[in-house]
């Protein structure tokens, strides 16, 4: 199959994770063949996209997205031709999905299911496996899967009887990836702490939606997190922090790598930008998250974050469940569905917030930006520089952006396979305007324009070959 026409997008300013400047960008063969100076003579042939007034930066790597995910009695609603149809709509042109085993399969089993899939996806797609229980088998799994292209490896340190996995289950895991050049990428919180909190607010008849952060308090995170850094200092093993709610917890993994261990601390949207007040409306069903939101305090604390370097990527957390699967179990946090949609929106919000200066004044420049959720979500996942820039060689993977454009997120105008956002009738300024994947237009001026699922499933470097690169 021959490749895409020649491009040329032309009058914009580029921005990468370390710099920006008006240029010219060359594509052709799926590939960005160069930067080149305003006005540069393309060859014949080459269309062009006029991108005056707009950025012009790499596609969003999204390093955390559930697809299809089933956790308990509950299954989220997208495959991936929704998701990353979503996913492109929203200036997102890779996702990294989790190969979650269920009960009886094993993770290299559960892993080569969902790789399966990736070809159903509108973009590119890469897996992190992941281990629930150790045994003889893992070890030859661990070193499949990296040899396989699938170098990172979820763990969690709750969720007794379905995905929690022991002190020692996280040591071997561990050890055995370090040799082989993988990252675990982990789930903090300390699940004995969350048990106990949990069966004191149902005696109390506090177990509700309305008292989610109540049940799940910000010291079970931070105390997980410490453990999990002891191990990772014991044996000098990368680990990949996902999710971090509290300020507390990413300043604990920044002491970890200004001593010199290859830590990442990833926040996600919904943290930077909910709090838990949000709990005491008219459907707090609608916000249950693991970790929850947290007070306001916690969160602008949290966000400060971002401009200091100490948070090193951001992700969606995507889990599209819909208003149904959320209220149907709204009296017990225990037994709802946990989990936000959001692959469509973690780049506007985002944007709007901290680079635009939505609620607050702007703290970050469209570098940093870049950097925290293309570049760095590519280094940490084995992907860079394939993805999350566009320097020659790259795959064109492109959003056009419109830095001014300003609109409010409604869940009937956006993409994912569910029935509400958690950002519903949130004003927002900036959006992509125009996106390619692979050099092809698959979004343009809120119109998909190619809906050919063209996915890959993407092989993954070994991790050393990241380490240092967390900032």
């Amino acid at each position: 199959m021959s490749g895409p026409d020649p491009l040329v997008i032309r009058g914009g300013t580029v921005a990468e994770a370390a710099w920006s400047a008006p240029a010219d960008v060359f594509i052709a063969g799926g590939k960005v063949t160069a930067l080149a100076e305003p006005g540069t003579p393309a060859p014949p042939g080459t269309t062009e996209i006029d991108a005056a007034g707009m950025l012009v930066l790499p596609g969003g790597v999204d390093p955390h997205c559930h697809v299809g995910f089933t956790s308990g009695a509950f299954t989220s609603l997208d495959d991936y031709r929704q998701c990353t149809t979503a996913a492109v709509f929203g200036g997102t042109t890779t996702i990294v999905d989790f190969a979650i085993p269920r009960p009886g399969q094993s993770p290299v089993d559960a892993a080569h299911a969902q790789r399966a899939k990736a070809a159903g996806g509108l973009c590119d797609s890469a897996l992190h496996a992941c281990v629930v229980q150790w045994d003889d088998t893992v070890p030859e799994q661990l070193r499949s899967l990296v040899a396989d292209g699938m170098p990172t490896v979820k763990m969690f340190t709750t969720y007794r009887g379905e995905t929690m996995a022991d002190e020692d289950t996280i040591l071997k895991t561990m050890s055995t990836l370090r040799n082989l050049g993988g990252m675990v990428v982990i789930h903090c919180e300390a699940n004995h702490i969350i048990e106990d909190t949990q069966t004191r607010c149902s005696h109390d008849g506090r177990i509700g939606a309305e008292h989610m952060a109540a049940t799940r308090p910000e010291l079970a995170e931070t105390a997980s997190v410490a453990e999990v850094l002891a191990i990772a200092e014991s044996l000098k093993a990368p680990v990949y922090f996902v999710h971090q709610s509290t300020p507390e917890a990413v300043e604990l993994v920044a002491a970890a790598r200004r001593r010199g261990l290859a830590a990442w601390t990833e926040s996600v949207a919904h943290h930077l930008v909910l709090d838990d007040g949000l709990y005491a409306g008219p459907d707090p069903e609608r916000f249950v998250c693991c970790p929850p939101l947290r007070p306001r305090p916690v969160v602008d604390r949290l966000a400060r974050h971002l401009a200091t370097g100490e948070i090193t990527t951001i992700g969606s957390d995507h889990c599209c469940y819909d208003v149904a699967q959320k209220q149907s179990r709204r009296t017990d946090v225990r037994a709802m569905p946990n989990g936000l949609p959001g692959v469509e929106t973690r780049l506007p919000v985002i944007f709007s917030e901290f680079v635009a200066g939505g609620t607050r004044p702007a703290t970050l420049p469209v570098t940093r930006f870049v950097e925290l959720t293309a570049a760095n979500p590519a280094r940490a996942n084995g992907l860079y520089p394939r993805k999350g820039t566009l320097m020659p060689g790259a795959d064109a993977d492109v959003a056009v952006w419109d830095p001014s454009a300003r609109w409010t997120i409604t869940s009937g105008a956006l993409h994912m396979a569910t029935d509400y956002t958690p950002y519903e009738g949130r004003a927002v300024t900036g959006r992509p305007r125009t996106v390619l994947v692979g050099g092809r237009v698959v979004v343009h001026d809120g119109v998909l324009t190619d809906p050919e699922p063209r996915g890959r499933h993407l092989r993954a470097r070994p991790i050393t070959a990241a380490r240092g690169r967390c900032s």
